[in-house]
């Protein structure tokens, strides 16, 4: 995806704090709307440049835009929102559908060839486990099952073969309303034009 360069969205009391808040309790397969950010290992700097405030991707981050784009034909439930692949990260919206419980059965069957929704999220093969068991048709397991095609699918390049690819963890913050979506769309469609003074940058201003 091509941003052009923006001036930088100005979000000092609205910005996005890389720190977990998931809800202790909360169903994470209800219908809602969830701003994800997934880093990659170490931060190291996969997918491509920031290039005159716009994101450039290489392979390997079209390789996970690929995925992204693909996640609805496997989740029938779900709606992409706004994403950015970021040299060492990743920012997106994820919408889940009302009726998602409905098709559970079906999701834990796709995921990772019939394998057990269990298998595919404590699998720490690829560098990136998640916690044990996510919940068919969750955020955790359509997140467990995007981590985990796009480890395989880099690690066929030879230069990445089975190196780590993700930190082990994401970060999640569920959008409550439609001024909320508004500023975390901005702040996705911004961050190219934010990189110089980003938190993931390591060779920030």
């Amino acid at each position: 995806m091509k941003f052009e360069p923006q001036k930088p969205f100005d979000n000092a009391q609205g910005r996005h704090h890389r720190h977990s808040i998931r809800l202790q309790g909360y169903d994470y397969s209800q219908a809602g709307a969830y701003f994800v950010t997934m880093v990659t290992y170490q931060r190291k700097m996969l997918f491509g440049e920031v290039v005159h405030g716009g994101m450039v991707l290489n392979d390997f981050g079209k390789i996970v835009q690929w995925e992204w784009l693909d996640l609805p034909k496997r989740f029938k439930y779900l709606e992409l929102g706004a994403f950015i692949i970021m040299p060492n990260h990743v920012h997106f919206i994820l919408m889940f559908h009302e009726h998602a419980g409905a098709t559970r059965q079906g999701v834990t069957d796709t995921l990772a060839g019939k394998a057990s929704a269990q298998t595919v999220a404590s699998d720490g093969m690829d560098g990136s486990p998640l916690p044990r068991g996510p919940k068919p048709a969750s955020l955790g397991a359509v997140l467990s099952q995007l981590k985990s095609r796009v480890t395989k699918r880099l690690w066929k390049i030879q230069s990445l073969k089975n190196t780590p690819i993700w930190q082990r963890n994401y970060y999640e913050h569920i959008i409550r309303n439609e001024r909320e979506m508004d500023r975390i769309v901005r702040y996705i469609q911004f961050n190219p034009s934010m990189w110089m003074n980003d938190d993931e940058n390591q060779n920030r201003a």
